[in-house]
């Protein structure tokens, strides 16, 4: 099975991933992103596009990796990755799911002022790429194609994890790290992740 974890920037898309991917045996996280960035840097300039999703090859790439694991890989795909369009939705995921691959897609939604929040503690002002990307994010993932909506304002990775794996019937392993071991986690997971957006 495949779960994809979409939400705007700051909504917790990538720590969910790796919390649920410490605590499901045989997942793999699979980040979409490395092939957008892929693309962004061997795609001459007066071919380029101000967002890698508007490529065709990279929704048609995600598609391919993501159809060829679901084949190979005996176990359950995280993705952590915002789509917001409808058609690159259906695209990549619509096209899965007609495949017959198993996708449970979840949206983190979060209020702008929380997304705000969040994005300062990674080191990111209301200035930034991503900050400036909340709105947009925030209405397409209003659209009905995007359920199921999780509202994560007043919720903990913690509980963003437990809830996505009952709704998809996954056991989960005993977390035993202590609050050390986690907020180390946590940060490891963060400074691994870090993007620069230009």
């Amino acid at each position: 099975m495949i779960i994809w974890i979409n939400g705007a920037f700051g909504s917790g898309k990538t720590q969910t991933a790796h919390e649920l991917h410490r605590r499901i045996p045989h997942s793999y996280v699979f980040d979409p992103e490395q092939a957008g960035f892929y693309i962004r840097k061997n795609v001459p300039k007066e071919a380029a596009k101000a967002d890698f999703q508007d490529y065709p090859m990279w929704r048609e790439s995600t598609y391919s990796m993501l159809a060829y694991l679901a084949d190979e890989v005996d176990g359950t795909i995280l993705v952590p990755m915002t789509v917001v369009n409808p058609q690159y939705f259906q695209e990549i995921i619509g096209r899965l799911r007609m495949d017959g691959v198993t996708v449970h897609h979840f949206a983190l939604c979060a209020s702008k002022e929380t997304l705000l929040q969040r994005l300062r503690t990674r080191g990111e002002g209301k200035r930034s790429w991503p900050a400036q990307q909340i709105d947009r994010c925030i209405e397409g993932l209003a659209h009905d194609c995007f359920r199921d909506h999780l509202e994560t304002d007043q919720m903990t990775i913690e509980e963003v994890v437990e809830k996505i794996a009952a709704m998809v019937n996954i056991p989960l392993q005993p977390d035993r790290r202590g609050k050390l071991r986690k907020l180390l986690d946590r940060y490891g997971t963060q400074l691994r992740h870090i993007r620069f957006f230009g």
